[in-house]
């Protein structure tokens, strides 16, 4: 019987989400160590990413599909999804110092939102069958968060187009990043209002 329940656990979503915390610490050294100034300084850890992200659109999709989904799954998914992002802006904001402080209000707001959605489905664990699904203002999130990320590394490849030193793109897609995550924030919060208990 626990033979059957380790097959289970251990299922293709569950090892793509795996997978993607594994690729975690591989874009991280690729940030750090590799020179921001040359090509291959901000495609390799572009890529990186780009797959560490597909695995997170992928997984979902193959659980849903097949059928799939477990109660590992349901914890290492999010898990996953916010070591990736997490990691992600903290390296950042340690290596790309041209987008202070910008980059660093951004990362802390996503971080606080992320956080406090995850200790409200906590809170919401404990009610017998109250379950919300991701929203469609939450799916948005996580894309413009992707696309944000991916943005920042690549966008100083365009420096020579643009003549000078400048991230117009950076800065609307953190904008971007910042809103979406804020008003799906917000969204999850008003959802949750009768889990909190707030009139006790």
């Amino acid at each position: 019987m626990s033979e059957t329940k380790k097959a289970k656990a251990l299922n293709v979503p569950n090892a793509l989400s795996i997978l993607r915390m594994i690729l975690v610490p591989f874009f991280v050294w690729a940030v750090l160590a590799m020179d921001m100034t040359t090509l291959w300084g901000r495609i390799v850890p572009a890529v990186i990413f780009a797959v560490t992200a597909f695995t997170d659109c992928l997984d979902g999709q193959i659980a849903r599909r097949c059928n799939l989904i477990t109660n590992f799954g349901k914890f290492l998914d999010p898990l996953a999804d916010k070591f990736m992002v997490f990691a992600a802006l903290v390296v950042m904001v340690y290596r790309y110092t041209y987008l202070s402080p910008w980059l660093v209000w951004a990362t802390v707001l996503i971080m606080f939102r992320e956080l406090a959605v995850t200790s409200l489905r906590l809170v919401a664990a404990g009610q017998a069958g109250h379950v919300i699904a991701a929203s469609f203002l939450g799916k948005l999130k996580t894309v413009s968060q992707i696309l944000g990320i991916l943005v920042i590394i690549l966008e100083p490849l365009l420096w020579p187009v643009y003549g000078s030193e400048i991230n117009p793109l950076s800065y609307v897609m953190m904008a971007m990043m910042v809103l979406t995550t804020m008003v799906s924030g917000w969204d999850y919060l008003k959802a949750y209002l009768p889990v909190l208990d707030l009139n006790a």
